[in-house]
């Protein structure tokens, strides 16, 4: 959330905006003060006031901060910091997001990076700062954000999700970012491998057998029963709910699965690849 300007993408975010900016201009209404008061009693212009409240600017957490603290809202302002932030994701990230949260159980194959919620965060701003045609800099913030948002599911605490994540060897070695980038990001997939809630496999590049040539896929399994299925492709991602292409992709993951390193192999072959980096730095 680098920048002030709304810019919002979708009817969706500019509803929760303009409930933001309706809330802001009702408290400081009841607080008797004007655009100019409040202004100056926060330290912003007359002008940002204004234009937060018109919905044309999005109140930076600062902002809403020194609101929650001027009104006395007890905290009811700063509350919406979350909100204004997802506000900003892209739709398809809030969107994924969403059905991450009502899911009971994860599972994902990856052949070409390290799966989003393994992500650390320099290694998240290294794969969206080398897309082409560019993003710029304010995007690719704001993708990263929303990247790490996602994470807080892997959590325990979060709920009774389980998660399953096979990563084909070639993303373990592939130095994005750099070599120190890719150290990080190996402890960050033992750390989260190691969690009771995560099983982590590696499937070597050596297995004379390979169902998962065709690319990354992920399934989520949600609390009423349905499968949800994402194909990732260079320009698109397709989301599947029809049982004969979730099934098909469930069968697939089984024996990927299978054919892949067990969860303890696997935490062994990474930091087997992890000390292979310390070695060549």
């Amino acid at each position: 959330m680098s920048g002030w300007e709304a810019g919002l993408d979708d009817e969706e975010a500019g509803a929760v905006m303009r409930t933001v900016a309706r809330q802001l201009k009702l408290w400081r209404e009841a607080s008797g003060r004007t655009q100019a008061e409040f202004g100056a009693a926060i330290g912003y212009g007359e002008d940002l006031v204004s234009s937060v409240e018109r919905g044309r600017r999005i109140p930076r957490p600062e902002y809403l901060d020194a609101a929650d603290e001027v009104l006395g809202a007890g905290g009811k302002i700063a509350a919406l910091k979350q909100d204004v932030a997802e506000a900003r994701y892209p739709k398809k990230v809030r969107d994924l997001k969403k059905l991450e949260a009502e899911a009971v159980e994860l599972g994902a194959y990856n052949n070409s990076v390290v799966h989003g919620l393994l992500q650390t965060e320099e290694y998240a701003r290294a794969i969206f700062s080398a897309r082409r045609p560019p993003f710029t800099e304010e995007e690719v913030e704001q993708q990263v954000a929303a990247r790490l948002a996602r994470q807080e599911i892997l959590e325990p605490v979060t709920g009774r999700r389980v998660f399953s994540f096979v990563q084909c060897e070639s993303t373990l070695r592939r130095p994005i970012g750099g070599r120190m980038v890719l150290r990080r990001q190996l402890e960050r997939a033992l750390e989260v491998g190691s969690l009771r809630n995560v099983d982590l496999q590696v499937l070597p590049l050596d297995r004379e057998e390979n169902s998962a040539t065709d690319g990354s896929f992920r399934l989520l399994k949600l609390n009423d029963g349905a499968t949800v299925a994402f194909s990732e492709a260079p320009l698109s991602s397709r989301v599947m709910t029809h049982p004969k292409e979730t099934t098909v992709l469930n069968i697939r993951y089984g024996v990927i699965r299978a054919q892949a390193l067990s969860p303890r192999e696997s935490l062994a072959f990474i930091e087997k690849v992890l000390g292979e980096t310390r070695h060549d730095a």
